[in-house]
């Protein structure tokens, strides 16, 4: 019985083992888009998988593709359209899961207002945030309906999408996201309607993704991140409620209208399988920059993503 208790003392005072820590930087303030993050964080997913994150909202939106390609953070919430471009110019970055599993960029106007098919967008302006993927995407739009992006003017509107749309400054925008931007505008009383890229000659593609620099990056790790981000979303799932509310409590800032109502129409848009991988569809966007111009040549898929369960 002495040995025994010894034993059971010298357990007790051994030092736990330390969880592995990770850095995740976001592509924008918390938000539901990260819902799965945020959901595997508070209910502990994380820790059961023997990690520590630390969640990072950046300063500059532009700035954690580039900052984990550095080697100063773990993983990046990020977007496949713009990997592809940061890929060829030399980024040592790769996608390894997935988060939002569905394009959320849309082309937004005014419900009563004059543009009732893209055709009717030749001679008008169109608001943008970011240069880029963004007139290509647009281009492939209008081509659809035989307008050239020479036909209409771009303005660049920075981040004020809507209002600059609901105040006649621009007859359109390109980015809009339809979970948020669709609800401000309703929620102002003004309402909108979107084009949906996918359904205007763009290919689908994975709107947020998970991006790690392949040369510094711990598969095991990452493949951790994914099981947790994985079990949260099927919670998100099977309690809509119950994971909005615990996202929720976790600021003062996300208790709104607008972010209730977009945690709803975000949630059937996670990633399931967040390691999952679809070969064709990286494929297929890759040969759509290309066709437009904005890469001079294609990468196979296996310069763009890696699948971490396999290491």
């Amino acid at each position: 019985m002495k040995k025994l208790m010894t034993a059971i003392a010298l357990l007790a005072a051994a030092p736990a083992w330390a969880d592995d820590k990770m850095t995740v930087l976001l592509d924008w303030f918390v938000n539901p888009d990260h819902g799965p993050i945020i959901v595997a964080q508070e209910n502990g997913y994380f820790a059961d998988e023997g990690l520590e994150i630390e969640i990072v909202p950046p300063a500059d939106p532009s700035a954690p593709p580039r900052l984990v390609a550095a080697g100063q953070a773990d993983l990046a919430v990020s977007y496949q359209p713009q990997l592809h471009l940061q890929i060829h110019e030399g980024l040592p970055l790769k996608r390894v899961g997935t988060l939002v599993a569905t394009p959320l960029n849309c082309l937004l106007v005014l419900e009563d207002g004059p543009i009732k098919s893209l055709a009717d967008l030749k001679g008008k302006k169109v608001g943008f945030s970011v240069a880029g993927v963004e007139e290509a995407v647009l281009s492939a739009m209008l081509k659809v309906h035989d307008v050239a992006l020479d036909d209409i003017e771009m303005v660049n509107v920075n981040f004020s999408l809507s209002p600059s749309l609901m105040t006649g400054q621009v007859d359109a925008v390109i980015g809009a996201f339809r979970n948020f931007e669709l609800n401000q505008m309703d929620i102002e009383g003004v309402a909108g309607r979107c084009f949906y890229i996918e359904e205007e000659g763009v290919p689908s593609y994975d709107e947020l993704i998970y991006v790690a620099n392949p040369d510094t990056m711990d598969a095991d790790k990452v493949a951790r991140f994914l099981a947790a981000t994985e079990k949260a979303t099927q919670f998100i799932v099977n309690n809509p409620e119950k994971s909005w509310e615990i996202f929720a409590a976790t600021s003062p800032e996300l208790q709104d209208e607008l972010n209730a109502r977009a945690w709803i129409d975000t949630l059937p848009r996670f990633a399931l399988r967040p390691a999952g991988f679809d070969a064709g569809r990286y494929a297929r966007f890759e040969a759509f920059l290309k066709d437009s111009g904005m890469i001079d040549s294609i990468n196979p898929v296996n310069d763009i993503s890696v699948d971490v369960t396999v290491q």
